[in-house]
């Protein structure tokens, strides 16, 4: 949730910022707001609503020139998305001026301080404390960076703060605890932002800062301490990706494009998987093979998209290395005081690597002691830095909100993991590895078959533009495919949308089924699973009985659903547990069209965010 950029070089730092702000919109945010330092003193514009309504603000009241600078787009929590409470926020004599992602939990306390000592506070947020608070401890230290040390270690939270101050133009301050800050770092010139996005068209070179540190920028350097004052370390990377791969490159929308994607993604996942001597690889693994051979229990933990790749990864964990696994809501783990032990390895499968309730429960998972690995898109975030082990999706920026292709690597990834658990442990040969990893690489080409025949897909989408109800039916990997199609078409669609396990039908769903009633229907192989083929083959002609209009997806050479289904969706034939690969694309097609077709944004919903950095 919302997106913070910080400059300080030799260019216009509103050019600066007010660009990358643009990059974060995907982000989400529901206000917007820049200050500039220019000729010793501070100017800042903020207002409700996108950014071109800032934008607007700029061309009638422009801000004078300044090459120091910083931007934030605003998801509202404390306080309605309003001019006033928008970022960036001053102190009462305009001197300093701070933006702010996450939530400082003390901050009414913090308030009623400041109101007794006479300042006048014009918000209802929690940032506005931190503006005020930072103006006292500049006043006593003369120094910003140490001014924001003094503060953070009052701060208790969630939080991403950067400042500026007009005494100290050619300054700027971060700070970061449990809330995504990175730094780019320029020649003459360096940037500071919740996302690499908002500065890849300058450099690609990228410093990460850890838990409870404050970065100082000038154009000369970077410094980065601790809150208590001390030297911190840090880690450099390369951002492996450029300023191309985050634009629409000609299509209408970021998810039309990262639909496109799936095919390159989920090929680029599987590359240098396999090491010279034959055996599997990971991206980063801390955890000694002799543990992971005593493991007893995989737990997996995440949230909405990145849980139905979980659940599809329980099968085949199970399946190969006959290892119990649990799948479990992230914001739900830590509170119903789960069962782990140093035997236990909890995978944590996030998109951007900051989700909150990610985090947390991987948190509380290593404080009982377990082991975790982490299943990531985003280099050098939070959770692959706080976990054991590390499977990056490489998945490349995914910028539209509804996930798709961080979906297909997600579960390229978790095969991954199954089969290196598998090899680790013994219980899989390496030729039969090598051979699932061979029906991996064909699944890019069936990928690509299937976003070429789905035309009729798109028409049958804008066909149900006036619905409101769609059903959607799955058993085994199914199963969460029909969840994922559900949830993509209550974000974009808004829609009433429902996945069920086919099993269930009967025993309390089937009332719902109604004449005319669309139920998407995901059919498994008669191959690999003639018994449950059978069974959801007579599900089918159950809720056609009833008038459903029958929407189903089977895979090349199926016929015996061809009777039953109004709608016929065909997928490319591929092994049991890989099916969802396929499966899911026309689901993505289908949400993102009626989206479309019921005049809806489809990049950017509304209520929803790309990373989810609160609880």
């Amino acid at each position: 949730m919302c997106g913070i950029v910080g400059y300080v070089g030799a260019q216009s730092a509103l050019d600066v910022v007010i660009a990358g702000l643009k990059r974060l919109e995907y982000r989400g945010y529901d206000s917007a707001g820049v200050a500039v330092l220019a000729d010793g003193s501070l100017a800042a514009a903020k207002k409700a609503g996108k950014l071109v309504n800032l934008e607007k603000e700029l061309v009638a009241h422009p801000l004078p020139t300044g090459s120091t600078g910083l931007g934030h787009t605003r998801w509202a929590t404390h306080g309605g998305p309003t001019d006033a409470n928008a970022h960036p926020h001053l102190d009462n004599s305009g001197r300093v001026a701070v933006v702010h992602n996450g939530i400082i939990e003390n901050f009414a306390a913090l308030r009623a301080e400041l109101a007794e000592r006479g300042h006048r506070l014009d918000s209802e947020t929690d940032t506005e404390v931190v503006a005020h608070l930072l103006a006292e401890q500049f006043s006593a230290a003369g120094d910003l960076a140490e001014a924001m040390r003094q503060v953070c270690r009052r701060l208790e939270g969630a939080f991403t703060l950067v400042a500026v101050h007009a005494d100290e133009p050619d300054v700027v301050v971060g700070a970061r605890r449990n809330s995504p800050l990175v730094v780019g770092v320029g020649e003459g010139e360096n940037f500071l932002a919740s996302d690499v996005a908002a500065f890849i068209a300058h450099t690609r070179s990228a410093i990460e800062l850890g838990q409870d540190q404050v970065v100082e920028l000038r154009r000369e350097g970077v410094t980065v301490t601790n809150f208590d004052g001390s030297a911190a370390s840090v880690r450099a990377y390369h951002v492996d990706w450029d300023a191309s791969a985050a634009e629409k490159g000609g299509y209408d929308y970021f998810m039309l494009k990262e639909i496109a994607e799936q095919p390159k993604a989920v090929a680029d996942t599987l590359l240098g998987r396999i090491d010279a001597s034959g055996s599997l690889s990971l991206d980063e693994v801390r955890i000694p093979v002799s543990v992971l051979r005593e493991v007893d229990k995989v737990v997996i933990v995440a949230c909405g998209t990145a849980y139905h790749a979980g659940m599809i990864a329980k099968l085949a964990i199970e399946h190969w290395t006959r290892i119990p696994c649990e799948t479990e809501l992230a914001s739900e783990f830590r509170y119903r005081d789960p069962i782990l032990d140093q035997r236990t390895l909890v995978v944590a499968i996030s998109q951007s690597g900051e989700t909150m309730d990610t985090l947390m429960a991987l948190r509380h998972a290593r404080e009982q002691g377990a082991k975790v690995l982490a299943v990531c898109n985003t280099n050098g975030s939070t959770i692959p830095r706080e976990s054991d082990a590390v499977l990056y999706t490489h998945a490349g920026p995914e910028v539209a909100v509804a996930s798709t292709k961080a979906f297909l690597t997600q579960l390229v990834a978790c095969y991954l993991v199954a089969l290196y658990l598998g090899q680790v442990r013994g219980t899989k040969w390496g030729d039969e590895i090598e051979a699932v990893i061979r029906e991996l690489s064909d699944i890019a080409a069936a990928v690509d078959t299937v976003l070429e025949t789905m035309e009729p897909v798109r028409a049958l989408a804008r066909s149900l533009a006036d619905k409101n109800t769609v059903l959607f039916l799955g058993r085994h990997v199914g199963y969460p495919v029909a969840l994922e199609g559900a949830l993509k078409l209550k974000e974009l669609a808004y829609m009433h949308a429902e996945g069920f396990a086919a099993g269930e039908l009967k025993h309390g769903p089937i009332a719902l089924i109604e004449k005319d009633l669309p139920v998407v229907v995901v059919v498994p192989s008669p191959r690999g699973r003639s018994v449950l083929h059978d069974k959801i083959v007579s599900n089918i002609q159950e809720i056609r009985a009833r008038g459903a209009r029958t929407i189903v997806i089977a895979e090349e050479g199926d016929e015996a659903v061809v009777p039953y289904a109004d709608h016929l969706i065909r997928i490319p034939a591929t092994p049991t547990l890989l099916q969802p690969l396929v499966a899911t694309v026309p689901l993505q097609v289908f949400a993102c069209e009626l989206a479309t077709a019921r005049g809806n944004e489809v990049d950017q919903p509304r209520n929803l965010a790309k990373s989810v950095t609160v609880e």
